[in-house]
């Protein structure tokens, strides 16, 4: 049973506006906008494609979902997003700091990618409400590139690289990434659950096996933003859910006992196997932080960044998103990100217990904890899908007019 509950769509008469969402065209244009963010890095995949040609699927699926988002919405009927604004100003920003070609044309190419990401959210939001359509998507989405993770899985040890964690090898994934898709799916179905928009079974179906490729991926990072996201996802609830009031004491003593019987395992599986030393500079990501900082720059690259790199520094992954973002936009896309960042808590905060509230929290916060060791803020990115679907959340409670023939 799908977690998401299930969605049927009537056709009705085109000559009159329709107040129904094209509910499969908008979940294939999540999906490819989800494809396009999976990126291209990753283990050997069973089907051993040359990178360009996993580049081309990903870069392909933009323009594919920007076009469908015209023909749904062909009199650009768009609502009002104070996210989406700053968003936008993030774009136009590296677009100008991208043409002084520091970073190459792939930098220009990348601000293509992220026009067309933006320019399709800009359609689809004729669809935001404070309803749970779009987590209702995401869930969806994210849930079958878990199923093509775990397929990977059933082949064989081939998905574990060498250091023995989960990766993506039908197609390539790295373990954050799975990790990453693993947490979240987790959360909103957990959420989903405490505010009786799904079942137990579904939890049953969706959330364990979510929770083993958690496991296998033996990400940090994931593991402490599901945890943290849901304590304060569940705290929101707790004033009008009795549900909420009873899981949040439940999972309190049973951590204490998983803590108590099992603790020196847990603090095996979160060292990894690394020493003091690797764990003190985050796996070697200090050190490529403190080169990044102490590099020469001008007052220009101060301000503006050099322009859209793909998230690295020397050749190493920067694996930080305000200094990736400092990195390609400089101190005024931090200052930027940050606004959207603030914007979104302000507006999560203002809100009345809800299950769009409790979700929208549970992204914003995991968002929160995965920017100081995963890049991603500042360009099209799952963590930047993930704050969309919270910008969607906390969309004010009147829809916009739906462009007529969407359907």
């Amino acid at each position: 049973m799908d977690p998401t509950g299930p969605r049927r769509w009537q056709p009705t008469d085109l000559s009159e506006p329709s107040r129904e969402p094209p509910v499969r065209l908008l979940t294939g244009i999540w999906g490819l906008l989800a494809l396009n963010t999976l990126g291209s890095l990753g283990a050997q995949t069973l089907l051993p494609l040359p990178r360009p040609v996993w580049q081309l699927f990903t870069m392909g699926a933009v323009a594919v979902a920007f076009l469908l988002a015209l023909l749904i919405n062909p009199r650009l009927q768009i609502r009002p997003s104070a996210f989406l604004l700053l968003l936008t100003l993030l774009l136009i920003l590296s677009i100008g700091s991208s043409l002084r070609l520091e970073s190459g044309v792939g930098a220009l190419i990348r601000c293509a990618r992220l026009a067309l990401f933006v320019a399709t959210l800009w359609l689809l939001t004729c669809w935001w409400d404070n309803g749970m359509t779009f987590v209702r998507y995401h869930i969806r989405v994210l849930g079958l590139v878990l199923l093509t993770v775990a397929a990977g899985l059933a082949t064989g040890p081939g998905a574990l690289d060498p250091e023995g964690r989960l990766v993506g090898i039908v197609w390539p994934l790295t373990a954050p990434q799975v990790a990453q898709y693993s947490a979240v799916v987790t959360g909103l179905t957990i959420i989903l659950w405490l505010t009786r928009l799904t079942d137990g079974r579904s939890v049953a179906i969706f959330v364990p096996p979510s929770l083993v490729l958690l496991f296998l991926s033996h990400t940090r990072t994931a593991t402490v933003g599901l945890l943290v996201g849901l304590a304060v996802a569940t705290l929101s609830l707790m004033l009008s859910s009795a549900r909420a009031r009873r899981a949040f004491t439940r999972t309190l003593l049973a951590a204490g006992l998983v803590a108590i019987t099992f603790g020196p395992a847990i603090a095996v599986w979160f060292r990894r196997g690394q020493d003091q030393e690797s764990l003190s500079n985050l796996t070697g990501r200090q050190k490529v932080w403190d080169a990044l900082l102490a590099a020469p720059r001008s007052t220009g690259e101060q301000l503006f960044g050099v322009g859209l790199t793909n998230r690295s520094f020397g050749g190493l992954a920067i694996d930080n998103s305000w200094l990736a973002v400092y990195q390609d936009q400089g101190l005024v896309g931090c200052a930027i990100v940050a606004a959207f960042l603030v914007t979104l808590i302000v507006a999560v905060v203002l809100r009345p217990p809800s299950p769009a509230k409790a979700c929208a929290m549970f992204l914003v916060v995991y968002c929160l904890v995965a920017s100081y060791t995963e890049a991603g803020l500042g360009d099209a990115s799952p963590y930047l899908l993930n704050l969309v679907v919270a910008a969607a959340l906390l969309a004010g409670p009147g829809r916009a007019e739906p462009p007529p023939g969407s359907q």
